[in-house]
This record gives C-alpha cells, sequence and structure tokens, in this order.
C-alpha cells in the first residue's frame, strides 16, 4: 500500500534519476545493519550457550556430591546423598518453569545452604575420609558457584537501547528501499517485502534467544534429568 502511493504521488521516472547516489548509500546503509544484526545474534547464541553449559557444569557438581554422600559413613553421607537428589528434582520440576518468569526457588537455595552444612559440619578420621570430605568441599562450593552463574543468567538479555537501534534501522534499511525507482511496481514490491520479511525473521530470532530460559530455544533441565534417570537404589 504505501509503495503504491509514493507510486501514484511520487512516480518512477522522479526516483530513477536518483537510483546510483541512492544505491550506493543503500549499500552502506545495509553493510551497517547487518553488521549489527550479526553481531547481537552472535551475542545472544553466546549467552544461550554460555547459559546451557552452566546448566550442565552445576548438574555435573550435584553428581560429583551426590556420589562422594555415597562413600562417606552415615548419617552424614544419608544426610548429603538427600539433599543432592532434593537439590536436583527441586531445580528440574520446581525452579525451572520459575526461571522463566526471571525468578528462583528458594527451597533450591536452603537446600544448598543444607549441602554445605552437611559437608562442613562432617570431621575425616582417617585418610580416606579426608579425601573424601577434600573432594565433597569441593564439590560443594563448584556447586554454589555454578547456580549463581545460572541464576545470574537468567536476566541475560539484549539492552533496550540495543532494540531501539535494531528496530530503528530496520525501519530505516526498509524505508530506503522506496527511494528507488522501477517501472515495474510489482518487481519493486517483492524486492521491499523480501527484504522486510529478512529483518523481521532476524528480529524474532534474537527475541526468541534473547532470555535463555525463554522461548523456543530456550535452555531444558537436560542434564539434571540425565542425572535423576541413572540413579542406583538409595541407600
Amino acid at each position: 500500500m504505501a509503495l503504491w502511493l509514493l507510486q501514484h504521488f511520487v512516480p518512477h521516472r522522479m526516483r530513477e534519476t536518483h537510483n546510483d547516489v541512492a544505491g550506493f548509500i543503500f549499500a552502506a546503509v545495509g553493510v551497517m545493519y547487518a553488521v549489527l544484526l550479526a553481531f547481537v545474534v552472535v551475542a545472544v547464541w553466546q549467552n544461550l550457550d554460555s547459559a546451557r553449559q552452566t546448566t550442565f557444569k552445576e548438574a555435573d557438581a550435584v553428581a560429583g556430591v551426590y556420589w562422594i554422600s555415597r562413600e562417606l559413613p552415615l548419617p552424614v553421607g544419608s544426610q548429603l546423598e538427600h539433599d543432592a537428589l532434593a537439590y536436583a528434582r527441586t531445580v528440574e520440576s520446581s525452579e525451572w518453569p520459575l526461571m522463566a518468569k526471571h525468578e528462583s526457588s528458594p527451597q533450591a537455595t536452603q537446600l544448598v545452604y543444607a549441602m554445605r552444612s552437611d559437608v562442613f559440619g562432617f570431621s575425616p578420621t582417617d585418610p580416606r575420609q579426608q579425601v573424601l570430605y577434600e573432594h565433597a568441599v569441593t564439590h560443594v562450593e563448584d556447586l554454589a558457584t555454578e547456580r549463581r552463574a545460572r541464576l545470574t543468567e537468567i536476566d541475560d538479555s539484549v539492552p533496550t537501547i540495543m532494540w531501539v537501534a535494531l528496530i530503528t534501522g530496520g525501519l530505516l534499511t526498509v524505508a530506503f528501499t522506496y527511494l528507488f525507482g522501477l517501472s515495474n511496481t510489482l518487481a519493486h514490491g517483492l524486492m521491499v517485502l523480501t527484504l522486510t520479511a529478512l529483518v523481521v525473521v532476524s528480529l524474532l530470532l534474537i527475541k526468541e534467544m534473547d532470555f535463555p530460559f525463554t522461548g523456543v530455544t530456550r535452555v531444558e533441565p537436560t542434564a539434571f534429568e540425565v542425572f535423576l534417570s541413572r540413579l542406583p537404589p538409595p541407600r
């Protein structure tokens, strides 16, 4: 419709005399906008991949706590095993849906505190227990570190100013195509629609990857599911 109105009030004969200059400027505008789009897509993809790796590191730390707990003497070993399993299940079933709302589970946080308390409250009585204790401390601290990293990544997103630049740049890039004068309005319209579709799809892709734990590309609790699906019978 806009192109038809432009063609009606400003015929292509009036615009085609400027095609060479408009083409030169449009090439520069298009390259700058393409670079901006590529930069943002790479940035959000890296955030998504980083969040995915963080969840696997966290699940590995939980698994480390769990397997060490099965070697520790009772009652600390049994309690630590219970807390590790409860944490993994809470993160998978309760905290993951909350992260889509940019929230976390207080229960999961308390279970991390409980595991730390279980480990630090244990006093080794022989060299073997000392080694197990040191490994348990390492795994619990790794778990707390990766959990903090995951909760920080909940709010990773494209800044508002960047969205303004992306949308404004897209509008200007598409609008620039109206300056060209083509005798074939249908061909001109198809070119404009193709460019518009490409810009819209790119922006939708960025929006879907904007938050690591929402959208069609969201990070799933796969690492925790794998851990929980391969457990031996409890002691």
